[in-house]
Formats: C-alpha cells, structure tokens, sequence
C-alpha cells in the first residue's frame, strides 16, 4: 500500500522512512533526497549550504493530493545545514527546519542537518533478543537524570554521550539501579525548558553530540543491564517560528482554536490529534526512538493536559458531547499504545498523569488507556507531605502514609521521586526533612525504605541518592563533591544496599500489583507513629517483614505480629551506624537472632520482641531451615533492653 496514503490516513507509522532527508546515490549523481509535509503551502524550496540559502535554486515540487512536497539535490553532503524555505496560504514566507531531521545545530543556531542515518553498529543485540515482556514481574528501580547537570566537565561544558555513557554505566551498577530515564533529548532551542519545549523531534539534542553518540549511549547502557526509558513530549511544542508552528501559513500541526489549541502558562501549542497525518508524525516519532535508538520505555509527559480539554484554562471548547475529554487525545494515546504494545511488548510505556482518570494501564482494546504504567503521583503528594511534617504532629497525619494503600492496585504504578519535587522552592529530598542535619538524614533513609517496601515500581531523581542539600539547578552538575563528606557518603552507601536488597529479594516486586504482594500487620499504632507491614513471596522464607518508627524515640521491646514461628534477623536497618544511624541496640546482649513467641498478637498467631530504633526503618527474615548465619548476623548489634513492650 502507498505509504502516503497511509501517512494521510493517520496509519503510517515509520513516516520517518517517506519524510525528512535522506542520502541517495544514482548512476549520474549522489546528494540527498528531501520530502516534507505542507499541504497548504504554494511554493516549497530547500535552502542551505549547498546553494548557499539562495531561494528558489532547489524547488520542491508537490506529490499529488498527499502535501507532500519532494525534491533531490545533487552534491548535498553530510552535515550541511538546510532549511525549508515556505510560501504560505497567508501568502508570507517562512523558514522552518525539517520536522523529520536526524540532527541539528545547537543553540542558538537552529538549521538542520543533513545526516546519514546509517551511522552505527549496535553490540546489543543480546539484550534486545533478552528483554521481558514489559507487565513482566522484574524489579523496576528507575534513575531520573538530566544529562546536562549530571555530570559536566571541570570547566562546566557539557559532557559527550559517549563520556557520559561510561560513568553513567558503571553508576548505574554500583548503586543497583535496572532503569535510566532521561528526561527529554529531542532537540529543544531553550535550556530553561529542560527539554520540555521540542522543535526537533526526530533530532537527539546536539548539545551532547551526534546520533551516533547518543546510540553509543544507549548501547553501552544495554551493555551493563541497564534500560533506557525517553521522556517523550507529544503534549504540546513551543511557538519558536523556526519550528512546526503555523508550517504552511495555517495551523498545521496544531488546532486552530485557542481555546483548545493554546497552553499559555507554558506558552506553547497542542499538537490537533483530530487530524490523521499529525497522528502518523506523533506515533512514527514514538517508533523511531525504539526502533532506531532501542529505547526500552516511553514516558509520556503532561498525558493529563492531553485528555482534557478544559486542562489549565478558565475558557474552553467542550468536546461534540459538551464535555470536557479529549476525545480525539484518547483516541491518539490509545492508538499509540496499541501499536507499541503489539509490535513492542518488551516496552513500558508510562503516563504521567495526575488525576484519577479510570483505567489508564488497562489495555487499549479493553476501554483503557493502553499505558503499561502509571506515575503514582496521589502516593507522591501524601507521603512527602507526611515526611515534610514534624515528628511531634507525625501521629495526626497517621493515615497520610498509608492512604495509598486505597488504590495502589488499580493501576500498574511507578512510584515516583522525580525532578517536580526538587525545583521552584520545593526544597531537595533531604532539605524536606524537618529537624536537625541528623534527623534529616535518618528520615529520609526512612522515606527510601520505605519506598522500596511499597508496592510498584521505583523512580528517585539524580542526586537525592547522596543527599543533595539544595534544589537541581539544571545549569550546573550535581554536587559530587557533597560524597567528600561523611553524613553525604553513607547516605549513598546505603542507597546502594537498599537497592540491591530490593533487587534480589523477590517479595518486593513478585507480586508487586496485588494484595497477594502485601499485607499490613499492624496500623493500630498511631500514638508512636509505627507501622508495621510485610511484602509476601511464593514461599515462606522470601517474605519480608517491615517496621518503621516515624519518631526520633526509641521503642524498646517491641511486639511485631508475625506468621510462622522459627528464628528471625534484620536484614536492613537504617538506623545502623555504617549508615549514618545512631546505632541504637536491636536485640538484647549476646543475641544475634530474633526468636518467634508462640501467643496470640494482633491477629497473628506469633510475635517478635525487639527494640525499634529512632526514625528508622527495619528488614526482617525468617531464617530458612539448615542456613549458616555465622557470617550474615556478624553486622547484627548486640545490645541489652529491660524495659516491658511499649506496644502491648
């Protein structure tokens, strides 16, 4: 079938293979082949370093009824800069880069590049044959990162991909995690927007380096076990004149009507997903970064301010029902997940979406949304401002930190710490914390622990790993220099070992999307702040028992309800002084185990007796029948404790 007329009926979904520029070789010429789509221009012609920008020297001529406007250009080369130069229905001129161009110039300049595609030899063939299914049970534990502010060179210029792409990789295995996510590397001529405001969507930001680079990157990623999720913004896009804004003199990737068509607080444009040949641009753009970049995940960024019409606007067009959905935004993102899903079921495809629009993981076909995972943004909100809250009003907001207990199955969550959280005066993670330096950093070793023991998937932003003291600043690298100092080091120490517990113990993520995953022992106790809770396995021995204490105040002798008698140890603690904790004795002197009592204990047929130390967070195990613990309990304190239990 004719791909422009599939490109015209909004089913074209590699577009990318008809659009753009192309290199070509002939038996009289080599140059390169341009195609662009403008169907209300009068005159289309290409511009650039291979007829010095003169206007009219490279005319393009129209394909049929399809607006498809194409040309061939003798003597084009690799890396010269072009533009299409448009004679619009308004009868005005514009210069617009090429919306399907490989690469870019970096800001402030904004032409186009030619560039050949076949530019680099994947090593990771492997690990894409390997991949999972994407609803596969797997520990998810996700490292949010802008690539400008990660990491930059002493004299603050940006790092290559290709620089970035070995200490990345080996970050990433020192400290245990499976997912990198970059927030967007579509090319963006603004900075300040952190990516968010695209002009290039098919162009990987040149301010790191070349397609191939970025390739490298990814590569050496899926090298070391890594995936790569994308930020992808198909929301809006940015009224820079160079861009798709008005392409033809009309609005032609955007709706005509502000009142649908506008987002002013961000000063952009919504794409018109009505119109089938913007729907083959935005889902072929999809496709293009997980076929020809291998990306193994999609966020989907602003998904709320796409279904609904009325999204940040005092006035707005109701949909033909009179209500405020997007109808057609619906259609769009439950066409693009089906796609992905059938020809990509190793890819996550996650939706950034704050409301409690119903189904949005439920399948595409099924009435759903289609999206593999959810940004658990109800779970984000409840239990930053639990742990924002000062330990002596913490009992007041009990039911805060558990509320999203309510519904953290009716979608396949990722919980997320992201970037949102650590800008625009929110403070980072660690300054969140009330209390002194110390009370800050055992709560927010509390807030990790408990994150890990939550149900859904993982996602922190760069930088809270080691205690950043203060917000992302995007201009600048994080503050490695904070790791010199000791509170800062085992703060990220034990980042690194929690991370690893979660990864290989299959309680945590095994059942990670249903009641059989977890079960709450005891939320009676609102007076100390505890609570107690466990993350169930296939078998006995891979449950997990979790017990934080919320208070700087240490609770001695305390009862843990539990199911099966036999012998315990604590696994995790974050109050353990090679972490930064106090310290504060668990068991009583000379003992290493914790020995499960035979009695009735708060619906469990037994219970472990053990001091809880202040603001702190405890892993505890049932020790498998004939296991040599000689080695694995040496860490395990040895304290003394007199006092009766202080939850009896």
């Amino acid at each position: 079938m004719d791909q422009a007329y599939l490109f015209n009926t909004g089913e074209d979904y590699r577009s990318y293979h008809l659009l753009g520029s192309r290199p070509y070789t002939s038996s009289d010429s080599e140059g390169y082949f341009f195609s662009v789509w403008a169907p209300n221009a009068k005159t289309v012609c290409v511009i650039g370093d291979f007829n010095d920008w003169t206007p009219d020297v490279s005319p393009m001529a129209p394909s049929a009824n399809t607006g498809i406007w194409t040309c061939r250009i003798p003597g084009a080369e690799q890396w010269d800069r072009y533009k299409y130069r448009i004679l619009g229905a308004d009868n005005r001129y514009y210069e617009k880069i090429d919306p399907y161009a490989r690469h870019s110039e970096t800001r402030p300049n904004d032409a186009s590049i030619l560039y050949d595609p076949d530019d680099y030899v994947w090593r990771d063939a492997e690990y894409m044959a390997s991949r999972p299914n994407a609803l596969a049970a797997r520990p998810i534990n996700i490292y949010e990162i802008h690539l400008g502010s990660w990491r930059r060179h002493p004299d603050g210029n940006f790092m290559n991909y290709r620089e970035i792409a070995e200490d990345l990789a080996s970050y990433c295995e020192e400290m245990g995690y499976t997912h990198v996510e970059l927030m967007p590397v579509m090319e963006h001529p603004l900075d300040d927007s952190w990516g968010y405001q695209v002009t290039g969507y098919y162009s990987v930001t040149s301010r790191f380096g070349t397609p191939a680079d970025f390739k490298y990157l990814v590569d050496r990623l899926h090298g070391a076990g890594i995936g790569v999720i994308l930020d992808w913004v198909p929301a809006h896009f940015p009224k820079n004149l160079e861009g798709l804004v008005r392409f033809d003199g009309t609005p032609c990737f955007e709706y005509g009507d502000p009142r649908i068509g506008e987002h002013r607080e961000w000063g952009t444009y919504v794409f018109n997903y009505e119109k089938a040949e913007v729907r083959s641009f935005l889902i072929s753009n999809a496709i293009f970064w997980l076929d020809v970049y291998h990306a193994d995940g999609i966020r989907v960024d602003a998904v709320t301010s796409m279904i609904y019409r009325n999204y940040g606007r005092t006035e707005y067009l109701p949909n033909k029902f009179g209500g405020t959905e997007n109808i057609e935004a619906v259609g769009f993102l439950r066409q693009l997940n089906g796609i992905v899903r059938t020809e990509y079921p190793a890819v996550m495809m996650i939706a950034e979406e704050s409301t409690s629009w119903a189904n949005v993981t439920r399948p595409s076909d099924s009435g759903g949304l289609g999206f593999t995972h959810k940004w658990n943004m109800g779970w984000m909100h409840d239990t930053l401002d639990y742990f924002e809250t000062d330990y002596y009003a913490r009992n007041w907001h009990f039911e805060q930190l558990c509320f999203s207990m309510m519904y953290a199955f009716s979608e396949n969550f990722i919980l997320c710490l992201s970037h949102d959280e650590v800008v625009h005066g929110k403070k980072s993670l660690l300054d969140k914390m009330p209390g002194d330096p110390w009370r800050k950093f055992a709560s927010l070793r509390t807030l990790f622990f408990y994150m890990i023991g939550h149900p859904g998937a993982k996602l922190n932003f760069m930088g809270s790993e080691f205690g950043q003291y203060i917000e992302w600043r995007f201009y600048e690298q994080l503050e490695w220099f904070m790791t010199q100092y000791e509170s800062h080091r085992l703060l990220k120490d034990f980042v690194a070992e929690l991370n690893r517990y979660y990864l290989h113990n299959r309680a945590f993520w095994i059942s990670d999307h249903s009641w059989d995953g977890f079960e709450w022992l005891d939320l009676s106790d609102r007076a100390n702040s505890v609570f107690l809770f466990q993350r169930k396995g296939e078998r006995i021995e891979e449950k997990r028992i979790g017990a934080m204490n919320m208070v700087p105040v240490p609770l001695d002798r305390y009862r843990i309800p539990v199911d099966d008698q036999g012998d315990y140890r604590v696994a995790i603690n974050t109050d353990d002084m090679r972490f930064g904790g106090s310290g504060y004795p668990i068991l009583s002197e000379g003992e290493t185990l914790i020995a499960a009592r035979e009695g009735p204990w708060k619906g469990k047929p037994f219970y472990l007796e053990l001091n809880l130390p202040p603001l702190s967070g405890l892993y505890i195990e049932i020790i498998p029948n004939g296991t040599d613990l000689k080695d694995e309990a040496a860490d395990v304190p040895s304290v003394t404790g007199e006092d009766e239990p202080r939850n009896n």
